[in-house]
């Protein structure tokens, strides 16, 4: 198997966790406006359809793989429950994200 090649895309930012009624868990953090148009780039690579994005993701020593959303013009970062319990994250906290786009072939 080849090395994994250097992600598409890689953000940090900081932001509010949400609770949003759609597809489960219910709980998300919305990248900031300034995050979406690179996400979108990326996902012309990296997404498998429906305008969901694969991800690797960082929440303070938490490191977990995931699909962005897309909402409303913009893009949601699930919240798996394994990943708030380990770190102590609850609705309304403010938490650092670090995401990394991954392509397709670098997928499992």
């Amino acid at each position: 198997m080849p090395p994994p090649s250097p992600p598409l895309a890689e953000i940090t930012f900081t932001g509010e966790v949400i609770a949003w009624r759609g597809p489960a868990p219910y709980v998300f953090v919305a990248l900031p406006d300034e995050t979406v148009m690179p996400v979108r780039v990326a996902a012309r690579e990296a997404s498998y359809g429906w305008g969901v994005v694969p991800v690797a993701v960082w929440v303070g020593d938490v490191a977990f793989t995931t699909s962005l959303f897309p909402r409303e013009g913009g893009y949601l970062l699930p919240l798996k429950v394994a990943v708030r319990k380990a770190t102590g994250i609850d609705l309304g906290d403010r938490i650092a994200v670090r995401l990394a786009v991954v392509a397709k072939n670098d997928r499992a």
